[in-house]
């Protein structure tokens, strides 16, 4: 018997149920949203190929571009996901059914398996954020790091959930749909089902093949994603000892010296336990400095030059030069007029070391260059500073800026003093002696 439909009621049903092109200007947001995405992207590539071809680049920045670059596209995607798959599932078909272009996920799109593939998706986008954050160890606080594993695992967490209660979702969606659909012939249904109870009756015989050839197993979608994230990111690298020797010739040390050589018998006396601990090379992932003071020939560029040569085998990328070719360079880029942008590339060396300050003198304007690379690199990155004379001395060095430039050098800094004569002078004498 037909049930009468109230018409009151079917109408309203009907208005109800096209409120939902209310949500179609929310599309087109999203699809401007996405136009933005592919504007940074490609300025954040545009900034990465500039930093490449000016060299500046280091292996860890070009590493954390790519990660950048690899995020917004998964968030692209994810927002393609969202703009396609949301459309498509409340508030119009789209129609492209049997079409090339149609995405394979769009032909068995629902609101349970939506949820599922934009879980997913999340949890690739907080792998990558994760994996920066691992990239960027040094500069990434305890805190933030653990937070950001915390919270990844509970994305990971979710999304296991949603799987979870999405399958009995979907059996439960598939036997609504089955009981509503029209009966097959009799002729058909009944043979099958009857055939169906007698293989479900007999024992498997391992000789005879299955009827229906069993699909062949996918690795997981996360485990796989994942794998071709890392893949991507993560290039790979040549030779510890191949990779630490490209950094020491790239450094522009005069000559290459290591702690192993220092004459410790030499200086009447230094802080030989400072010297093993800064050998280490945490000064300059802490970002602090090192100040090496005593008089001409004591050892202090062997010892600047063997830290640094220390801070290449840890990693760290170092320049070398003394505080007059600093000077020199620093007044170029002046004269240019990018100074700003020089100290900023600076910055891609975790390390610079600027020796010989007070052999020769500066005038203000040269000494004000040197105030600037300081304070530019103050909690920022690390220096080591050697000079023959200690710091309440150089004002005869800097004049007024010097009280401003020690301040800032010295505020998280380990400061090592050299005595002794001059170790070049003691091996002429010994020889002319002989």
């Amino acid at each position: 018997m037909a049930r009468v439909q109230n018409p009151t009621t079917t109408t309203l049903g009907y208005a109800l149920f096209a409120t939902r092109w209310l949500q179609a200007p929310l599309y087109f947001g999203l699809v401007a949203a996405q136009g933005v995405y592919v504007y940074k992207f490609f300025k954040e590539l545009w900034t990465l190929i500039l930093m490449c071809v000016g060299g500046h680049a280091t292996e860890t920045y070009v590493m954390l571009a790519v990660l950048k670059l690899v995020d917004v596209v998964m968030i692209a995607n994810l927002l393609i996901m969202v703009i396609v798959g949301g459309y498509e599932t409340f508030v119009s078909r789209i129609g492209l059914q049997g079409h090339r272009d149609q995405p394979e996920w769009l032909s068995h799109v629902n609101s349970n398996v939506l949820k599922v593939k934009l879980a997913t998706a999340i949890v690739g986008i907080s792998s990558v954020h994760l994996l920066q954050m691992f990239v960027d160890v040094h500069h990434t606080s305890h805190h933030a790091l653990l937070w950001g594993t915390v919270i990844h695992m509970a994305f990971i967490a979710s999304a296991a959930i949603l799987a979870y209660m999405s399958g009995p979702m979907v059996a439960h969606t598939d036997r609504a749909h089955a009981d509503r659909s029209p009966a097959a012939p009799a002729h058909v249904t009944r043979p099958q089902e009857h055939e169906r109870g007698d293989r479900q009756q007999e024992k498997p015989d391992p000789e005879t093949p299955a009827a229906t050839p069993a699909l062949p197993r996918q690795p997981a979608p996360d485990a796989d994603a994942e794998a071709r994230i890392r893949a991507a990111a993560l290039p790979r690298q040549p030779a510890p000892d191949a990779d630490a020797e490209a950094r020491v010739r790239a450094a522009g040390f005069p000559a290459r010296k290591l702690l192993e050589d220092f004459d410790e018998q030499h200086p009447r006396g230094f802080d030989r336990e400072a010297v093993a601990r800064l050998g280490k090379a945490d000064f300059v992932t802490a970002r602090r400095n090192v100040v090496l003071v005593g008089p001409t020939g004591t050892g202090k560029t062997h010892l600047a030059v063997a830290l640094g040569v220390r801070a290449c085998q840890a990693g760290h990328r170092v320049l070398f030069a003394t505080a007059a070719e600093w000077a020199a360079r620093l007044a170029d880029a002046r004269t240019a007029g990018r100074l700003d942008a020089e100290l900023t590339a600076l910055d891609d060396h975790p390390l610079l070391i600027v020796d010989e300050v007070g052999y020769t003198p500066l005038d203000p304007a040269t000494a004000g260059l040197l105030f600037q690379l300081v304070a530019h690199r103050y909690e920022r990155a690390s220096l080591i500073v050697t000079s023959d004379r200690p710091l309440g001395r150089w004002d005869e060095v800097f004049g007024p800026s010097a009280p401003a430039l020690t301040d800032r050098l010295a505020h998280h800094a380990d400061v090592v003093r050299l005595d002794g004569d001059s170790y070049r002078t003691r091996r002429a004498t010994s020889a002319w002696a002989d």
